[in-house]
């Protein structure tokens, strides 16, 4: 446990980042997961909402920290690759 004033500050701090970073990392796996679901469905306009959807929540990710840039624009990358192979 911290015993400085700033560091007691610092363990405060922490708890409401990890709890705010549980949330955001759920909600993309969660996102993400969907659009693998709807890709593997064969349904184009729910694969391009859903893949839409993640690709907002991985780009706001990487904006906030939660992920590194370059991975978040692989993730997006990929499932739009596999997305537009559901429209062909």
């Amino acid at each position: 446990m911290a015993n400085h004033k700033s560091a007691m500050k610092r363990a405060r701090q922490a708890v409401g980042r990890r709890a705010r970073n549980r949330h955001q990392r759920s909600r993309l796996r969660s996102a993400v997961r969907a659009a693998r679901k709807a890709i593997a469905g064969d349904d184009a306009d729910a694969a391009t909402a859903a893949v839409r959807n993640a690709e907002s929540l991985l780009r706001r990710a990487a904006s906030s920290g939660l992920l590194h840039a370059r991975t978040a624009s692989r993730h997006v990358a990929r499932l739009a690759r596999a997305a537009h192979a559901v429209e062909r």
